[in-house]
């Protein structure tokens, strides 16, 4: 029997255009322009840095764990054997947590029967909500630069991924340009906010603004807020609760950032018990249910005193204020974030223009590895955003410290 054609097997060229994986590679920019498949960035700088016994600063998780509450509440749940599928749609306990919490910080008044979904993280319902409401035709807006996955999962779903630029140093949209961002082809609105790459925390303003034009263009509203509790000052709000938002808006969220068990994978997505059922559809035959013993864990973390949630953002914002000083000292500038995990330097008072070969040389230069923001970007944005680095600050002081004190000797070794 003869070999298979390996390119024929992948489908790299058919009458109905490029296959899902191709789509979901180009989306999220890890195409060459020959067709080939390349790796992450993420995966990149990382296997540089342990080549290179390098400080880690690309990819956003902490080093340390939560809450030991929570960790033992897991053990606990492993132990009485809450080790089997969970319901598709989440544990009760947890989407009771999810809505007492919507309630308790934002007042919006959820049915945790018929309104709220436990997902695989926020990247599952975030993948659910767009493969559900989204397909050739349609057109997805998201800010730019935009999370990789976002890029992926548009690709995924055939639909056409526009952009509205977020630009230096505030990175706040334009709300003068906004709607020529939208067209009538615009099915989905995808939120970040807080922003993931640039640190950005949007007004309630900017948000309605958002909200008019969506329902101008009779969009829905996809928001992503995982950073909901991470915020240096600005207090989020969540777009659902404007006027005229809610019942086109379906709002996720996860419990990997707020409490740093990022390898947990729990998320949850709330909105119209319509929509939220559209989506549960597709999440049904993606990963169904999700990990059980730690759905009970998170619900009791989310119950805690607002001491809890208040320290953390103050423990990370000391953190981030660590980092941007050894990136000052460096030379560089810093464009400080409002919120996330993550704060973006300029290299271009270095003298530095490309910060793509400038991240994969700073593991082996200074020890440090850190993301080109450009990665997050099409093609314009990625040239707007050239000389930029992003630099993960959701580690230990002590390596923060180490690490500002590398990356302080930049300009001396290039």
């Amino acid at each position: 029997m003869s070999s298979p054609d390996r390119t024929s097997l992948l489908r790299s060229d058919s009458a109905s255009g490029p296959p899902p994986w191709q789509r979901t590679a180009a989306g999220a920019n890890l195409l060459g322009a020959d067709g080939a498949l390349g790796v992450t960035i993420f995966e990149e700088i990382t296997l540089l840095s342990g080549r290179h016994n390098a400080i880690n600063l690309g990819q956003g998780f902490p080093d340390e764990d939560g809450p030991a509450v929570i960790r033992e509440a897991a053990r606990e749940a492993i132990s009485a054997g809450a080790n089997q599928y969970a319901p598709g749609q989440g544990l009760p306990v947890l989407r009771n947590a999810v809505a007492a919490h919507q309630e308790r910080f934002y007042g919006l008044s959820l049915d945790p029967d018929t309104q709220i979904i436990v997902s695989t993280g926020a990247t599952e319902a975030i993948a659910a909500a767009l493969l559900a409401l989204t397909g050739p035709g349609d057109e997805v807006l998201t800010f730019e630069p935009f999370y990789d996955s976002y890029g992926a999962v548009i690709g995924l779903s055939g639909a056409a991924h526009t952009t509205a630029p977020l630009r230096a140093p505030d990175f706040q949209p334009d709300l003068a340009t906004l709607e020529d961002s939208f067209s009538e082809r615009t099915r989905v609105v995808l939120v970040n906010n807080p922003h993931n790459p640039t640190g950005a925390v949007f007004p309630a303003e900017t948000l309605q603004r958002i909200v008019e034009l969506a329902a101008k263009y009779n969009a829905v509203i996809v928001t992503d807020e995982v950073y909901e509790h991470l915020t240096f000052g600005p207090r989020h709000v969540p777009v659902a609760t404007l006027p005229g938002a809610a019942e086109r808006t379906l709002t996720i969220s996860s419990a990997g950032k707020t409490f740093s068990f990022t390898g947990w994978k729990i998320g949850w997505l709330s909105g119209p018990a319509d929509m939220v059922a559209a989506v549960r559809a597709v999440k049904s035959f993606l990963s169904y249910s999700s990990g059980t013993p730690f759905q009970g864990a998170i619900a009791l973390g989310l119950g805690m005193e607002d001491e809890f949630f208040t320290g953390i953002a103050k423990t990370l914002q000391a953190k981030r204020d660590v980092l941007s000083e050894g990136l000052r000292a460096a030379g560089l500038t810093v464009f400080e974030p409002q919120g996330t995990y993550f704060v973006n330097a300029d290299v271009a008072p270095l003298g530095i223009t490309d910060a793509t070969a400038l991240a994969r040389r700073m593991p082996e230069l200074v020890g440090v590895g850190a993301i080109p923001v450009a990665v997050f970007c099409h093609d314009d944005g990625a040239r707007r955003t050239r000389s930029l680095l992003r630099f993960a600050f959701c580690k230990k002081t002590e390596v923060l410290q180490e690490a500002a004190e590398r990356i302080s000797k930049l300009g001396q070794v290039l």
